[in-house]
């Protein structure tokens, strides 16, 4: 089963501790010592194959057709999750987003290498499809292998509960997700709905959601797939490993990407770093994490040097996906923000939408928490942090779309602040004389 001897396992992240599982145990936590746990993998046999031999590989399946290789998950199965067999993993063919060079958004902030890593341009529309195909794929694997589990269940602001609909949908299997009632978009909403979910919709935020998801996984026949199952940044992972491959195996120097639960943080980290130990790169670019100012507890924790870490009540933002005062990756995200010399900022809500809006105006379609990491570039080149002559990538982490309320709000001035970019249509009498003059009204003022 295992592809090509490739093997990989639980392993605490307490380095005093490093208890040891397999992937098939249901456990969410050291069971010695109480912390997070991540997927590690057998480094050593990894390296017996040569960094241009993996290259090559990675290449060669990129977007083919030989199941499961297409995927731009398990294109890379070897160092995701070698360990479930093929006709077991559940894949929509995910990842392998376009790495859209925003020429004229750039150019207007004074960035000449400027990109944006649509992630939210896959099926159920945001990354979290990277990392549930495999968590999804390891459930149908252990289901197959006797293990009890009769249904998977998560919290979500509403990208989590959407991919993770999506794919037991097409596996088969059972699907059960809480949602903070009022807090997430209709289309989040929808998603779950449509693809067959058990549906709680509950009177309080994404942190209440996730102590209730927490207690009802303790019934080992619900499978906990939140990002504290470290499954997840296996697929996660991926992304920063694109990036790179799109790059023709170069590294950028800032890669900013917006920050909530924080398994992002770390999964990214976690790919750029194999793929340094394994020899495909030989630099690391600088990580940098863009939190809402209603949402900001990683932020505050790091004015702090990180020394001391309070969970925050979140409050309503628009970037309602990042909407979390308690990540339960934190302690993953902020190693890796050392590894990575990196950078954590906020952005207002007048911020966060004006940034949106900007880069829809020319070209892009960005939902807020994209708006969000764009301000912060904004603000750290401003500040002189991120110089012009950078290549800087930003994780656009859903599509648009899911976030139409917010847009029209903003277009039609509706928000608690100025929509400084609003574009409101205008209203005319069906006649020719009227058309004509409102054209040229309007573009003489261009």
């Amino acid at each position: 089963m295992n592809s090509e001897g490739y093997k990989a396992w639980f392993q605490c992240i307490n380095e005093g501790c490093g208890a040891t599982y397999p992937l098939s145990k249901i456990v969410y936590h050291c069971e010695k010592c109480g912390s997070l746990l991540e997927v590690q993998h057998d480094t050593a046999a990894l390296a017996r194959r040569s960094a241009a031999e993996w290259k090559k590989l990675f290449e060669h399946r990129y977007r083919g057709n030989e199941w499961p290789y297409g995927s731009g998950v398990w294109g890379k199965k070897e160092w995701v999750l070698p360990g479930v067999a093929d006709d077991n993993v559940v894949s929509l063919y995910e990842g392998s987003t376009n790495l859209f060079w925003a020429e004229r958004f750039g150019k207007t902030i004074g960035l000449k290498d400027l990109w944006i890593k649509l992630c939210g341009n896959t099926h159920s529309g945001s990354f979290k499809d990277l990392g549930m195909t495999v968590l999804v794929s390891q459930v149908k694997q252990m289901m197959a292998d006797g293990a009890p589990i009769k249904a998977v269940a998560c919290a979500s602001t509403g990208d989590t509960s959407a991919a993770l609909a999506t794919y037991c949908a097409a596996a088969g299997i059972q699907s059960i997700v809480l949602l903070p009632r009022g807090k997430i978009s209709l289309a989040q909403l929808i998603q779950p709905v449509s693809n067959g979910s058990l549906v709680l919709y509950l009177d309080t935020d994404f942190d209440g959601c996730m102590k209730l998801v927490q207690e009802i996984t303790k019934d080992p026949t619900l499978y906990l797939a939140n990002s504290m199952n470290s499954l997840r940044v296996e697929g996660q992972k991926t992304v920063g490993i694109e990036i790179v491959q799109q790059f023709d195996w170069q590294s950028p120097d800032v890669i900013i990407i917006p920050g909530g639960n924080l398994g992002n943080v770390s999964a990214l980290g976690k790919g750029l770093l194999m793929m340094k130990d394994l020899g495909l790169v030989a630099k690391l670019p600088r990580i940098v994490v863009a939190q809402a100012q209603r949402a900001n507890p990683l932020y505050r924790a790091y004015l702090r040097n990180f020394e001391t870490f309070e969970p925050i009540q979140a409050q309503k933002t628009l970037a309602s996906a990042i909407q979390i005062g308690n990540p339960v990756s934190f302690e993953k995200a902020v190693r890796t923000l050392k590894q990575f010399n990196g950078i954590v900022e906020q952005a207002t809500e007048e911020e966060l939408a004006d940034a949106a809006a900007l880069g829809d105006r020319t070209g892009m379609f960005n939902c807020p928490h994209t708006g969000v990491a764009l301000a912060v570039l904004l603000k750290l080149l401003k500040a002189g942090k991120i110089d012009g002559s950078h290549r800087v990538v930003v994780i656009s982490t859903a599509h648009g779309l899911k976030f139409t309320e917010m847009k029209v709000k903003y277009h039609q001035k509706e928000l608690d602040f100025p929509s400084r970019y609003a574009n409101q249509p205008i209203e005319l009498p069906a006649r020719l004389e009227a058309v004509k003059q409102a054209l040229q009204t309007a573009l003489d003022k261009r």
